[in-house]
């Protein structure tokens, strides 16, 4: 019986726009932002594979809807009509959206609460949680509640990201009041904290806000390298792991990631 020879699969070609001059415009796009400077008619023709005059068409008509701009005769580069429209989408990208999937598969390899917090004044507030009711211990603090920066994981981060003149104003408006017997209350000591904060890039919470609770947290970030948001981890203070902070690391990366941030703008 003769076989029939089994042929390799044909990859598969990335799906384009149903619209020929849609894939044009976006190919010229592509090319010019590949490049600094302006790109002269020729090398966008050349790159593209379209005829000049077709190029030409396309470019003017973006040049129209300020898509694309004409800094000199012959020559296009991108423009600002682009920078507005990414404004708006960087504006309503969502810290919860991009956290929330990574914070439900960190909690299912940890069993533990996880919380995501920002900051608002002189207090975190936590905007969302992950957790079960296996995890072995109460969860107190609810979404949308509140407590001083100086006394929890992702409160610290944000004291650590401050000039010093900032941490001694908040250190002078809250008093450093404390809740457990383990709160941090005076300055120089809450200084020497944060000093660790800064050179291990991650904060804890060692029963200062909750006795029987310990907390670790590491920063989230923008697309700009600002401390937008805190990942901490919760659990009972003889449960609380160290084989937990490079999977806190990693999510908290990956949620930065997913809000532009690259590595090139320092330690997430």
């Amino acid at each position: 019986m003769n076989r029939i020879p089994l042929q390799a699969p044909l990859p598969i070609a990335p799906p384009k726009p149903s619209v020929q001059v849609l894939e044009r415009m976006f190919d010229l796009l592509e090319v010019l932002a590949q490049h600094e400077e302006p790109v002269a008619l020729k090398d966008i023709s050349e790159r593209t594979g379209l005829h000049p005059s077709t190029a030409h068409r396309i470019l003017n008509d973006l040049a129209l809807g300020r898509f694309v701009e004409r800094p000199a005769p012959g020559a296009y580069r991108l423009g600002m009509r682009l920078l507005e429209l990414g404004n708006l989408v960087k504006g309503r990208l969502s810290v919860r959206d991009a956290a929330l999937l990574p914070m439900r598969e960190l909690h299912k390899q940890i069993q533990q609460p996880v919380n995501l917090s920002v900051r608002q004044g002189d207090e975190i507030i936590y905007v969302e949680r992950a957790f079960s009711e296996r995890s072995g211990m109460q969860v107190v603090r609810a979404i949308g509640g509140r407590a001083p920066l100086h006394l929890t994981s992702v409160g610290k981060l944000f004291l650590a990201a401050d000039e010093p003149q900032r941490l001694r104003a908040y250190a002078s408006r809250t008093g450093l009041m404390g809740q457990t017997r383990n709160s941090i209350t005076q300055l120089a000591a809450l200084e020497r904290e944060l000093a660790l904060c800064r050179r291990h890039g991650v904060a804890r919470d060692n029963e200062e806000l909750e006795i029987g609770v310990r907390c670790m947290a590491a920063g989230i970030y923008d697309d700009q390298g600002r401390l937008v948001a805190g990942l901490s981890i919760s659990a009972p203070a003889d449960r609380l792991e160290e084989s937990w902070l490079p999977k806190l690391r990693n999510t908290a990366e990956q949620i930065s990631l997913a809000l532009g941030w690259s590595a090139e703008l320092g330690p997430a």
